[in-house]
C-alpha cells in the first residue's frame, strides 16, 4: 500500500495523544473532524492500526512503537492483505492463519513481547474462565449478532438473502454478521430483529423460570428491568415471557427517552417507566406499593467481558475501579431487592469477567437477605465464539 508508512505514523501520533478520558471511537471521530486532510480510506486504515494496537493490551510494553504497530497488525489479521508492503519476506512467509502460530512467531522475533499481558488483570478473573483463551481472544474482532424476534424469521432470512450480506447461523434465532455490517435493508430493526450479543441472548433460558409464577394460562408476570439502559433485556423478556406487566427504570433521563423510541419500534407500548437512582434507598414516591415477580438487574459494571469491542480499556482501565463497581452493584442490589415478591426471582447480570462483580455477589446477597437463595449462576463464555463474555445469576426469594 502506497501510504502504509504514513498511516503508521498517524496512528502512532493518535495513540500517543490519547489519554482515555473518552471512548476511543469518539476520540477518533473528533480527531478526524479536526484534520480534514484524511479521506474515508485514510480514516479506515488508520483506525484499523490503532485498534489492532489496543488489542495487544500491555503485551508490547518496551517495544519501539513502529515495531509494536506492525506486530499488532500481524497478530490481528489472518493474512497481510493491504499491509504486505510493511513487512519483509521473513514475516510474510510465516504469516499463519493460526493465531497461536502468529503469537509464537512474534514471541520468537521480538524480545519484549509478552502475550500474558494482553489482558493485564487475569488475577481478578472468574475462576471458570480459561485465561489463555480469553486473553488471546482480544486479538480477534468480535462478530455483530442479531436476534430474530418470535415469528419474524422468514422476514429476516429473506432480507439477508436480498442484501447478500455474509452471515452465519448460530442458533435458530441468532445470526452472526461481520462487525461493522450495515444493517440497512435487513428487515425492520426492533420489530423483526434486535442487535444483541450472542451471550446476552443466552439469558433467555434463565428468564424462563419466571413463567411458573403465573397464576393462570393468560395471567401476566410483573417484571421490573431496574437498570434498563437501552431496553434489550426488556425486549428479550417480552419475547420469552409473553404477557407481562413491565416497569423499566434507569438513572438517566436521556436513556429512558431513547428507550421509549426503541419500544415503539418494537411494538411494546404497555409499560411504566421512571428515573431512579438505585444506588440510594428507594423513595416511597418512586415505586410506592409496587412489588414484582421478576426483577432484572443488568448491573452497571466494568464491562470487562466486552473489551474485545472497546480494546482501549485493556490499557486505560485501573484495577481500583473493580471495587468501585462492586460497591455500586451491592448498593443497587440491596435497594432493588426490597421490591421482590415472595417466591419471586432476581436475575443478576453483568458483562464483566471479574469475580468480585460476579460470583462474589451471591454470598453477599444471601448474607444480607437470608431468604434469597441462588438457583443457578454461571459465566457465559463468549470468547470462543467471537462474542462477549458475561455473568448471570438467578436467585429466588423463599417464603
Amino acid at each position: 500500500m502506497k501510504y502504509a508508512e504514513n498511516y503508521l505514523r498517524s496512528a502512532a501520533a493518535i495513540i500517543t495523544a490519547y489519554n482515555g478520558d473518552t471512548p476511543f471511537a469518539g476520540y477518533l471521530k473528533t480527531h478526524f473532524a479536526a484534520n480534514k486532510k484524511f479521506g474515508s480510506k485514510d480514516r479506515r486504515y488508520i483506525s484499523q492500526i490503532c485498534y489492532c494496537y489496543f488489542r495487544t493490551g500491555n503485551s508490547m510494553v518496551g517495544i519501539d512503537m513502529e515495531l509494536a504497530l506492525k506486530s499488532a497488525l500481524y497478530l490481528c489479521n489472518n493474512e497481510p492483505g493491504v499491509w504486505a508492503d510493511l513487512f519483509d519476506q521473513n514475516w510474510l512467509r510465516d504469516w499463519h492463519q493460526s493465531l497461536t502460530q502468529r503469537i509464537e512467531f512474534v514471541k520468537n522475533h521480538i524480545a519484549y513481547f509478552n502475550p500474558t499481558q494482553i489482558f493485564p488483570f487475569v488475577s481478578y478473573l472468574s475462576k471458570t474462565i480459561d485465561i489463555i483463551q480469553f486473553s488471546e481472544s482480544h486479538l480477534i474482532q468480535p462478530d455483530l449478532f442479531i436476534r430474530v424476534r418470535p415469528g419474524r424469521l422468514p422476514n429476516v432470512i429473506k432480507a439477508l438473502a436480498n442484501t447478500e450480506i455474509e452471515y452465519k447461523t448460530v442458533t435458530d434465532s441468532c445470526f452472526a454478521l461481520p462487525n461493522g455490517t450495515k444493517l440497512e435493508g435487513i428487515a425492520e430493526l426492533e420489530k423483526d430483529y434486535v442487535v444483541q450479543d450472542y451471550s446476552s441472548q443466552q439469558t433467555a433460558t434463565i428468564m424462563e423460570a419466571a413463567k411458573q409464577l403465573r397464576k393462570g394460562k393468560d395471567a401476566s408476570v410483573d417484571v421490573w428491568d431496574c437498570c434498563a439502559a437501552s431496553g434489550g433485556k426488556s425486549i428479550l423478556a417480552r419475547d420469552v415471557l409473553g404477557n407481562m406487566e413491565l416497569t423499566v427504570s434507569d438513572i438517566r433521563k436521556s436513556i429512558i427517552q431513547n428507550l421509549a423510541q426503541r419500544f415503539e419500534r418494537a411494538g411494546i407500548r404497555k409499560y411504566q417507566s421512571l428515573i431512579a437512582d438505585l444506588s440510594k434507598p428507594i423513595n416511597a414516591s418512586e415505586l410506592a406499593g409496587m412489588q414484582f415477580d421478576l426483577i432484572i438487574c443488568d448491573a452497571p459494571c466494568s464491562g470487562s467481558g466486552t473489551w474485545g469491542r472497546t480494546p482501549e480499556q485493556l490499557t486505560q482501565f485501573s484495577e481500583q475501579q473493580i471495587l468501585v463497581f462492586q460497591q455500586l452493584q451491592q448498593q443497587i442490589v440491596q435497594n432493588a431487592l426490597t421490591k421482590l415478591r415472595n417466591n419471586g426471582y432476581f436475575l443478576y447480570i453483568t458483562c464483566s469477567v471479574f469475580e468480585a462483580e460476579n460470583e462474589s455477589m451471591i454470598p453477599f446477597i444471601e448474607s444480607r437477605f437470608p431468604y434469597m437463595k441462588a438457583v443457578e449462576h454461571r459465566v457465559i463464555k463468549g470468547y470462543d465464539v467471537k462474542a462477549d463474555t458475561m455473568f448471570v445469576a438467578l436467585l429466588k426469594k423463599m417464603d
